[in-house]
C-alpha cells in the first residue's frame, strides 16, 4: 500500500478524482502559518492509502485536478519509487538503492515546487 496525503483546498474547482480506488485513513482540519500567496490559512488534510500498482494512474489523475494557482502538490511513496505530483506535472525517482537518482529527482521537484512560491517550509515531503 502506498500512503499520502492530499490538501482538499489544493483540488481545481470542477475536479473529479475517480477511477483509483482511494481509502481515506483520517481528516484533520489545521491551521497554516507558511500559507503561500493563493493559498488559505485553513486546511482540510485527507489522509489516503492506495495500491502500489496504481501509483502511476493516481500520479496523473491528481496533476489532472490539483489546481494550477496557489502552489499545491501531493505527495506519496511506493517501496521503490517516491512521487511529488503538481497540476500537470508528476516527478517520479527512486528510493532507496539509487541515491544520486533519488537526488537528483528531488532536485527537480524541488526546483519545480520553488518555481511555482511554494515556500520552504512546506517542501517536507518525506522520500
Amino acid at each position: 500500500m502506498l500512503e499520502g496525503v492530499l490538501i482538499a483546498e489544493s483540488l481545481r474547482v470542477g475536479a473529479e478524482l475517480a477511477g483509483v480506488p482511494l481509502r481515506v485513513t483520517r481528516i484533520t482540519r489545521v491551521e497554516v502559518e507558511d500559507a503561500a500567496a493563493g493559498q488559505p490559512r485553513q486546511w482540510t488534510l485527507l489522509d489516503f492509502a492506495a495500491e502500489e500498482a496504481d501509483a502511476g494512474a493516481l500520479a496523473e489523475r491528481l496533476a489532472a485536478c490539483l489546481s494550477p494557482t496557489g502552489g499545491w502538490y501531493v505527495n506519496y511513496n511506493t517501496a521503490a519509487e517516491a512521487f511529488v505530483v503538481f497540476a500537470g506535472r508528476v516527478f517520479r525517482y527512486p528510493r532507496g538503492q539509487d541515491p544520486r537518482g533519488r537526488a537528483e529527482g528531488r532536485r527537480q521537484a524541488r526546483a519545480h515546487a520553488r518555481s511555482l512560491g511554494i515556500p520552504e517550509g512546506q517542501l517536507d515531503w518525506q522520500d
